[in-house]
């Protein structure tokens, strides 16, 4: 009798730290249909996990490509969670410029990501006159990680996919 109630505790705490280590990594539920790619993970020391997933045409031509990082934020830290946005829109107008893109970003406006307050923004990517890509990218902060979701497709495979996108967002789990 002392073996099994011995087990069942130590079971019991096994089972404790499994449920809290996999409560530290975010849980995403990608769209059906979309290719799940497996991100390799970081060192021990690494502050960064990232999950990724793309959705593909009938060709096997990737239309669309969302993809969720969480950082971990240094005890005490203030994340300026507006710059860091701005920053990063700065670099995805940047990148596609360079490409021989323009680029037209909205204003930085409040949302949220799973339970938490958030920051998002969307460019439209044109060349030529013509809208060729979209790209939205929304930041959250918790106490101690900060997270990023991004998602980004061609222009009519972003737009089709709005309904699949605001399923994941709402069943994300930080």
């Amino acid at each position: 009798m002392i073996r099994f109630g011995k087990s069942v505790f130590i079971l019991v705490g096994m089972l404790s730290w499994v449920a809290s280590t996999q409560a530290e990594t975010p849980v995403m539920i990608w769209p059906a249909g979309w290719q799940v790619e497996e991100m390799a993970p970081g060192d021990a020391a690494s502050a960064v996990s990232r999950q990724r997933a793309v959705k593909v045409d009938s060709g096997g031509t990737p239309v669309m490509v969302m993809e969720l990082t969480m950082t971990q934020v240094e005890s005490g830290h203030q994340v300026n969670l507006e710059g860091v946005l701005l920053e990063m829109r700065k670099s995805v107008q940047k990148d596609f410029f360079q490409g021989g893109y323009q680029s037209v970003c909205n204003r930085i406006h409040p949302t949220t990501l799973s339970r938490l307050s958030a920051l998002e923004t969307t460019c439209t990517i044109t060349q030529n006159g013509r809208h060729v890509l979209s790209q939205t990218l929304v930041a959250a902060v918790d106490a101690n990680k900060a997270y990023v979701l991004s998602y980004a497709g061609q222009a009519e495979a972003y737009k089709a996919s709005q309904d699949e996108i605001q399923a994941a967002r709402s069943a994300l789990k930080l």
